[in-house]
């Protein structure tokens, strides 16, 4: 897509701190970093959701998203990382471009565990926790 920033990055149009690249997969420093070495891994053809990507191309992301995390934590010399991905606009996805945050953090940095992001938690009861994995199971 041509407004899109990140294929934008990826054809080499709009400016990138790219620290890996594979066939099908980019990665390169959030220019809106959440901490030190914020890495963004993105598939370089333009897919705007998960269930988007064809099998291949996410076996890819997923293999480099592994990869990379042991290396930002090296380079920036991070405790731990948050690894997450808003798929969708109501989870908060900004850049209708499948992107895989790494994020590194730190010991007392003031950041959350994963849980935080979602708001107010459902009460959900024993049968719609039920319900819920019965669907799932049969998929």
């Amino acid at each position: 897509m041509s407004d899109c920033i990140f294929c934008g990055i990826a054809a080499r149009d709009i400016h990138g701190r790219i620290v890996h690249e594979t066939e099908h997969s980019l990665a390169f420093l959030d220019v809106n970093p959440l901490a030190p070495g914020h890495t963004l891994v993105v598939p370089k053809d333009h897919y705007a959701r998960l269930d988007d990507l064809p099998d291949e191309l996410s076996a890819d992301l997923f293999r480099t998203v592994d990869e990379l995390v042991p290396r930002v934590e090296d380079a920036v010399d991070a405790d731990a990382t948050n690894v997450g991905i808003n798929n969708g606009p109501a989870a908060g996805q900004e850049v209708e471009h499948v992107h895989v945050h790494i994020v590194p953090r730190f010991e007392d940095d003031g950041g959350n565990p994963i849980h935080a992001v979602a708001g107010e938690r459902p009460d959900l009861s024993d049968d719609e926790m039920d319900d819920i994995e019965a669907t799932l199971s049969d998929l």
